[in-house]
């Protein structure tokens, strides 16, 4: 199990995968692995993000490989990760899909802020793909967040989510709207002036 995740739900069997450096292409030709790709160099860097995305989209196939990085000791390699999500999601939005309920378990258990800003921005893009089940459980980890977590990405996207859901959900509406006049007292002004904007639109 990766440094920051949460305990292992007792339902979920995890797939021990001991991954080499470098991987056998059927072509015959070695390729360096997602997770030795998004590490090093600046933290606050994309690193090689962008050409890990290139290749998923050019081999889905290989989407797996990118989720499981997400599993990796590196938190830097988890930022990365999050970003090549959002960005594969803007190009294959049909290849996150089939891992709704992945994202909902693994990767909500995950104590990193980038990833759980990065779920408020997917479970907003999956909305229409979701069961009634999986919407109920990514609102619940939203809510969670917006509670309890103190990052100002994490609070600003996952607000954003939430007042957008909660226009054909009046229990969440009223659930919402205390925690966006708490936020709008926040000191930092990106959360209070993203909270006040909502509260204008409600």
């Amino acid at each position: 199990m990766c440094r920051g995740q949460g305990p292992q739900p007792p339902f979920l069997h995890w797939i021990e995968l001991a991954w080499p450096a470098r991987l056998k292409h059927p072509n015959g030709m070695s390729a360096e692995t997602f997770e030795l790709m998004l590490t090093g160099g600046h933290p606050n860097s994309l690193g090689r993000t962008i050409e890990v995305v290139d290749i998923v989209l050019a081999e889905p196939s290989r989407f797996e490989e990118l989720f499981l990085c997400y599993r990796s000791d590196d938190e830097v390699v988890r930022l990365r990760v999050s970003n090549a999500m959002r960005r594969v999601e803007a190009e294959r939005h049909d290849l996150l899909v089939p891992y709704i309920d992945r994202f909902l378990v693994e990767i909500g258990a995950l104590d990193q802020p980038s990833a759980q800003w990065t779920l408020a921005k997917l479970f907003e893009a999956l909305e229409r793909d979701m069961s009634a089940e999986q919407k109920a459980s990514a609102t619940i980890i939203m809510q969670r967040n917006l509670a309890e977590h103190g990052d100002w990405i994490v609070l600003n996207n996952t607000m954003e989510a939430l007042f957008a859901w909660s226009k054909d959900d009046s229990d969440l509406r009223q659930w919402l709207l205390p925690h966006l006049d708490r936020l709008a007292t926040d000191p930092r002004k990106s959360v209070a002036r993203r909270a006040e904007k909502l509260l204008k639109r409600r």
